[in-house]
């Protein structure tokens, strides 16, 4: 039998079979598609954490820069120069390593008689660093390691304005970004320092325990968390997180969307609450069952941040918490975030988990052991520091977002430990009348950049920045002034119309006139107006009623002792 002719034709020229295959070049599998990156590295994790950070830093300096020196400059609300006087004189006059540690800040080693400057001097240089490692995604241990003193520099003469929860969230979350680099070596993948599974775990333990804190604070807390009625009221009054030192949690500056949920039906607003349970009781012991339990942990968290942030002005609290959730994703979880090709950091990474299947590793150096035993310190440490953190998470007297050493390094943290069920505003009013108590009288309403005031106003919608003075007017209103001494100094400085003071405001009636006579305090409670109802009609998206005096009127003469007598500088009328 023949044998067919085009067999014996390809035989004779030489072709036996198909033609054997180039190899595949780097980054594509034999199939010519691309490469997947392989589980269990953390290259590209490491870039999106630094990148992350560095956000939440520059929007931090960025509202240090546009707010310090009307809060805690020369001439400030709280100016920072008389606390750091008065922590030197607790300590017997002298800047000692206790008055230090009390208060670690490097403004001890400057010239206080120019704080704005030094001031505006911390926060750009924050601002400018911050910029870099967002843009660039690298960083190494001295620019990390500047930001972290650079803010605890801040938050330690900040007062009361920097007082809430996230203040220390940013310097615990800072302080382990240190360790995420190398010491010296700028680049977004340096080879010979593979991101710290130390440094990752501590970030997992710290969203761990903001989880955990936040949901057993909420069911020691309030009744109303346990019979699932707490969203009823979370939208108008009660629903930020943090308040100054802990105590309840409302929401000083609603945005748009609160309006529209907070008329949800009652079976959504307990779907809420249940949802809430279920993310902070149940979610955060995802992260130790291993990895694919541990990204849909990382996955659920980054979703509830992003749904508080579509649903309230939190400030950029939310965005920080995303932060350590994303060290629940190694590089094959976030390989789509990066653009692929010949050269990009993406084949980069796979290059290098390719030479580590064949067996190719960096040599051992003195260098890397000894950053191996500075990860392990840094392990040791933080397990040290966590002890009376879990202590008080066992606590039925828990305690929130409170820090057990001065430089923050493991916090406590929670939110919403009781609710308020009814919204409480001070207005501030000022009047040209050269009789306060004249029938007459016309008493004109300072607006806030974001805080409730005129009823027609829309809320607004401004995270992750933070409006500081818009905040503490609104726990203010659950005190009397004399707990709120600042709320006197700001009177003043709208009584000299000081344009300094003013820029903290939206509107100030007085503008190009001469300065109010007479300025008081009004209490209000405020509402959510129906939408469809009547006041919803006239455009208002608030009703209020008039509950009494705040603080009685006051005139320049009023204020010169109360000024003296607690070191602040006498506004001058403009």
């Amino acid at each position: 039998m023949a044998a067919p002719e085009e067999p014996l034709r390809k035989r004779k020229a030489g072709v036996v079979g198909p033609a054997p295959e180039s190899p595949p070049g780097p980054g594509r599998d034999p199939a010519g598609c691309p490469a997947r990156l392989r589980a269990g590295t953390f290259w590209l994790t490491r870039i999106v954490l630094l990148k992350a950070l560095a956000f939440v830093y520059f929007v931090a300096f960025l509202v240090a820069f546009h707010q310090n020196k009307q809060l805690i400059g020369d001439t400030g609300l709280l100016p920072c120069r008389v606390y750091l006087r008065s922590v030197q004189q607790h300590f017997r006059g002298q800047v000692s390593w206790e008055t230090v540690s009390y208060a670690p800040t490097v403004l001890w080693l400057l010239d206080w008689s120019h704080m704005d400057f030094n001031l505006d001097a911390l926060a750009l240089l924050g601002l400018g660093i911050s910029s870099f490692i967002l843009v660039s995604g690298c960083a190494n241990m001295v620019l990390m390691a500047t930001l972290w003193v650079l803010y605890m520099s801040l938050v330690n003469v900040g007062q009361i304005w920097y007082s809430f929860g996230w203040e220390s969230q940013l310097l615990e979350t800072g302080f382990l970004g240190i360790f995420l680099c190398p010491l010296w070596t700028l680049s977004p993948l340096p080879r010979g320092t593979p991101t710290s599974r130390i440094v990752l775990w501590g970030y997992r333990w710290l969203i761990f325990r903001i989880m955990l804190g936040a949901g057993l604070i909420k069911i020691r807390g309030d009744q109303c968390w346990r019979d699932l009625t707490c969203m009823d009221f979370h939208y108008e009054v009660s629903g930020a997180a943090v308040r100054p030192c802990g105590g309840t949690g409302t929401q000083p500056v609603p945005n748009p969307v609160a309006y529209f949920l907070h008329h949800s039906p009652w079976w959504f607003h307990r779907f809420e609450t249940l949802s809430n349970h279920f993310l902070e009781l149940v979610v955060p012991f995802f992260v130790f069952l291993g990895r694919q339990m541990c990204i849909l942990h990382g996955a659920l968290q980054i979703l509830f941040q992003m749904v508080l942030i579509i649903s309230g002005n939190l400030s950029f609290l939310n965005w920080l918490t995303i932060v350590p959730s994303l060290a629940c994703f190694d590089d094959a979880t976030l390989g789509f975030l990066f653009p692929s090709g010949p050269g990009s950091l993406k084949d980069q990474v796979l290059r290098m988990q390719e030479e580590e299947a064949r067996g190719a590793r960096a040599p051992r150096t003195r260098g890397s052991v000894a950053r191996y035993t500075v990860n392990l310190a840094l392990g040791v440490l933080v397990a040290w520091l966590s002890v009376p953190v879990v202590l008080n998470l066992l606590s039925p007297q828990q305690v929130m977002n409170s820090s057990f050493n001065p430089l923050r390094i493991v916090n406590t943290y929670g939110a919403f430990g009781s609710i308020t069920k009814e919204r409480m505003e001070v207005i501030l009013q000022g009047t040209a009348s050269p009789n306060a108590s004249a029938p007459d009288a016309k008493w004109e309403d300072y607006e806030f950049k974001c805080k409730p005031g005129d009823l027609k106003r829309r809320p607004c919608l401004i995270s992750p920045y933070h409006h500081r003075l818009d905040w503490l007017m609104w726990f203010a209103a659950f005190q009397t002034y004399e707990h709120n001494e600042w709320i006197i100094h700001l009177a003043g400085k709208l009584l000299a119309n000081d344009a300094q003071a003013l820029s903290l405001l939206a509107l100030n009636p007085f503008a190009g006139r001469a300065p109010p006579r007479w300025v008081r305090g009004e209490h209000y409670r405020y509402k959510f107006s129906r939408p469809g109802g009547t006041h919803a009609a006239e455009g208002k998206w608030w009703i209020r009623k008039r509950l009494g005096p705040y603080f009685p009127p006051l005139s320049f003469q009023d204020l010169k002792g109360y000024f003296r007598s607690r070191e602040w500088p006498y506004p001058k009328p403009e």
